[in-house]
């Protein structure tokens, strides 16, 4: 690998904060907006998608990773809490408060959208603000959403069909109130009037019209001139007209005063709401710029989804190595390819047939970088890396440029003279069939001087190129890679993969002599080849079977290598479940040993009870030796216990947080909350809980990362075998409150209404520990020293209440 020198390093850490410029044809040519459109299609609004078609590189590495960090905020939000607020009526409000500026006021509907806009904006951000304990950097995604909440209280006149609610203002409530009150008049005339009986010959019918925002009856034609109103309007068919009532005219004209009050109410609400939102415009832009954000979060996290989409690793050295890279336009049946620049070389020469994937490439590295350098997910396998690239660049396909009245050839030159001007060592250019479009000796020529320039600036460069001497070029020169495209000369048919390594193998003379070339013809052009040509060709040929030899050889050995590391961990799965079966035989026939224990133990405690007298001294002397024996059966029993648990343990592996565990030796369950090295907090009903790792036991609901805390007490099943008392003398703090927390909790699941803390006496740190412990527990309803025949101030005796069923 080149060493670089401290100058140069400097030099490069100056530029680090320059975003990635696309020279401006490029973008077009590499179909990067046909790419963005189709990922666009994730979002869930207008806003979102506009914003993700438009998204533009970051301006550094650090702020890329910055947007990666938010993704991943994001998916940890989704999968922990569910989805982010949204509403699916969000719509884009930039240009209406561009159009602010002229107009003199929104309308309900428009202001309706700020309404909308603005509310979600502050779900988002109270969302956010909850998270920030449980996810570090999430308030990120919120980072411009400000406090908005007068505003969207004073929006809250707008109904959600845009129109005021009558409450706007007590004005807008008065006025609203007279009108339909004239208008129950008017109409309550109307209905006076149809149903005379001197009026009933004129009339078509006895229904009550509005013509021109009036009311009125609809009179016959022929009877018009007879009745006493004025004409405002004919009928569709032409046998009648709309006639106001002279007793509605006072009715009707206070009903269009009252109207033209209400519209003048409204519009100085109006007014007034639209005066704020032309205050809050920056507010309202970055609240509307947050809810894209989310949006495009949103998008991302489906695209990471589906299968061979990842985030890249990002660094600031200028290179790319991807896995698995595929063209998100192609979709499933594109081969994907492994492909790299920048480490041991910085220019790449990829050969291979027409139609054999070269361009392909050259746009689906395009892409991926682009993506990569923009914080999104790229079409690649977990493990691809980017470095910071600060201009891109490509000459691809058939574009010429017109305006100029220049020919292809004369296109491509102008292009590449224009990457050779602006490129620098931080720059990425891509040229499609280098030297082409002219005779091959001397477009092959210009071919290699091109890439000798570029090799001086220190550009990361992939070409393609058909061209012998070009090839020839890169196998030899210091810096510079060769690739090519597989072809099979079995079935005449490109296949698409890139082949690291190696100049693409000519197949012309080899397939001519397939489909029938007859021999002499073939001799000929052998022949024809100059002897340099002949052994560069020869060189190349047996440098490419080479390279598909040891691929084949190497995806033979990494295939047995899988098979061999399935086989062992099928026998390794094996034989623990088998240790394990035998394990739980033993610890059932421990539970049943137990279970006659504690019943001995009980019948003991009995018949103490009804021991009077100097006898009842004596009894309990042989009482405390028998319980002696018993108390070492249990401890045996329960390490047998804890050493299964643990077999299992390492059976099912380690634990990660979200994961539903079981704590070794006990039926306690809870939920990992961290890890920190080899210890876990784990949530455990009211408890948190340090647990070594190698203690706990992942059980099979397996991750629940909906579950935010614990399984509780009151819902584990109760526990079985769970002893009156605990001994904790001699441990430390650390170790013994642990044990203690789950044990009361597995006492109180088992039905106990008093069990003993046996913590001894000492300084009296452990059993102040211990009662500061049971003041917390809910279940626990008191605790107490022990008396003189209980062990004194070496235990706690602690009751519990009733359980829940």
């Amino acid at each position: 690998m080149e060493r670089r020198s401290p100058d140069r390093h400097r030099e490069r850490k100056g530029r680090q904060d320059h975003k990635l410029k696309i020279e401006p044809k490029t973008a077009s040519l590499v179909e990067l907006p046909r790419v963005l459109e189709k990922l666009s299609r994730k979002t869930r609004s207008e806003t979102g998608q506009k914003a993700f078609v438009a998204i533009s590189p970051a301006r550094s590495v650090e702020q890329a990773l910055h947007r990666q960090s938010l993704l991943k905020c994001y998916i940890r939000y989704r999968d922990t809490r569910g989805e982010f607020p949204w509403d699916g009526s969000v719509r884009p409000v930039a240009q209406l408060l561009e159009s602010t500026m002229s107009a003199s006021f929104l309308s309900g509907g428009e202001l309706l959208r700020f309404r909308i806009l603005v509310g979600l904006a502050l779900r988002i951000r109270g969302a956010a603000h909850d998270a920030r304990g449980d996810i570090p950097g999430i308030e990120g995604l919120a980072a411009g959403i400000r406090d908005m909440s007068v505003e969207f209280a004073g929006l809250q006149v707008i109904a959600d069909d845009g129109e005021l609610y009558d409450h706007a203002s007590p004005d807008l409530e008065r006025v609203r109130r007279d009108l339909h009150e004239a208008r129950t008049r008017a109409r309550n005339k109307c209905s006076e009037l149809s149903g005379r009986q001197s009026l009933a010959p004129f009339l078509q019918d006895r229904v009550t019209h509005l013509r021109k925002g009036r009311l009125a009856l609809l009179v016959r034609l022929e009877d018009a001139s007879r009745f006493d109103g004025i004409v405002l309007d004919r009928s569709g068919s032409g046998k009648g007209v709309y006639v106001e009532p002279r007793e509605l005219v006072g009715l009707n004209n206070r009903i269009e005063i009252l109207r033209s009050d209400v519209a003048e109410e409204e519009r100085k609400i109006l007014t007034r709401l639209t005066a704020m939102i032309i205050e809050k415009s920056a507010a309202i832009l970055d609240a509307e710029n947050a809810v894209a954000l989310i949006d495009i979060m949103h998008a991302c996290a489906r695209i990471m989804e589906e299968p061979g989409w990842s985030l890249p690793e990002l660094e600031e050295r200028p290179r790319f190595h991807f896995l698995d890279l595929w063209n998100p336009l192609i979709g499933s049946e594109c081969v994907p390819i492994n492909i790299h620049c920048g480490e041991r070389f910085r220019q790449l020469v990829i050969t291979g047939p027409n139609t054999g994937g070269k361009t392909v490439v050259l746009k689906s590295v395009s892409i991926a970088v682009f993506l990569a350098l923009s914080g999104l997910p790229v079409p690649a396998a977990e493990g691809s890396v980017v470095g910071a690239v600060d201009f891109l660049a490509a000459d691809i396909g058939d574009e010429q440029g017109i305006e100029q009245s220049l020919s292809t050839f004369s296109s491509h030159i102008s292009r590449i003279v224009m990457m050779i001007n602006s490129a620098g060592p931080d720059s990425l250019l891509f040229i499609d069939e280098l030297g082409a479009g002219t005779d091959p000796q001397e477009g092959a020529a210009l071919g290699m001087a091109i890439l000798e320039k570029l090799r001086e600036k220190r550009c990361l460069v992939l070409a393609t190129t058909h061209h012998n001497p070009i090839k020839k070029f890169a196998v030899t020169s210091r810096g510079v890679e060769s690739a090519s495209m597989e072809f099979d000369p079995e079935t005449f048919s490109p296949t698409f993969k890139l082949m690291m390594g190696v100049p693409g193998k000519s197949n012309a003379i080899l397939i001519a002599q397939r489909l029938g070339m007859p021999d002499d013809v073939i001799a000929m052009a052998r022949e024809n080849l100059s002897g340099e040509n002949r052994s560069a060709e020869r060189l190349m040929d047996e440098l490419f079977d080479k390279q598909v030899e040891l691929e084949r050889a190497g995806k033979e050995s990494a295939d047995e290598r899988r098979l061999l590391a399935s086989l062992k961990k099928t026998l390794v799965e094996k034989t623990g479940r088998i240790s394990l079966k035998e394990g739980r035989m033993l610890m059932e026939a421990d539970v049943k040993a137990r279970k006659i224990l504690e019943e001995a133990e009980s019948a003991a405690r009995d018949l103490l009870k009804r021991v009077e007298g100097a006898a009842e001294s004596a009894a309990r002397r042989e009482f405390e030796k028998g319980r002696e024996g018993v108390v070492n059966l249990k401890n045996k029993i329960a390490g047998r216990e804890e050493s299964l648990q643990k077999k299992q343990a390492e059976l099912e592996g380690r634990p990660e947080p979200g994961d539903t565990v079981k704590i070794a030796g006990t039926e306690a369950r809870g939920v990992v909350e961290s890890i920190d090295g080899e210890k876990a907090v784990v949530e455990a009903g009211a408890l948190r809980i340090d647990v070594p790792l190698k203690n706990l036991v992942k059980v099979k609901e397996g991750k629940d990362p909906s579950r935010k805390t614990a399984v509780t007490a009151d819902h584990i099943p109760a526990p079985r075998g769970v002893p009156s008392s605990i001994m904790v003398r001699g441990m430390t703090l650390d170790e013994a409150m642990p044990e203690v927390g789950v044990y009361l909790d597995r006492a109180f699941r088992a039905g106990f209404g008093e069990v003993v803390v046996i913590h001894g006496r000492g300084e009296g740190i452990l059993r102040r520990a211990v009662h500061d412990l049971c003041g917390s527990l809910h279940y626990v309803t008191g605790y107490r020293l022990g008396n003189a025949d209980e062990g004194g101030y070496g235990v706690t005796v602690v009751s519990f209440g009733s359980r829940k069923s």
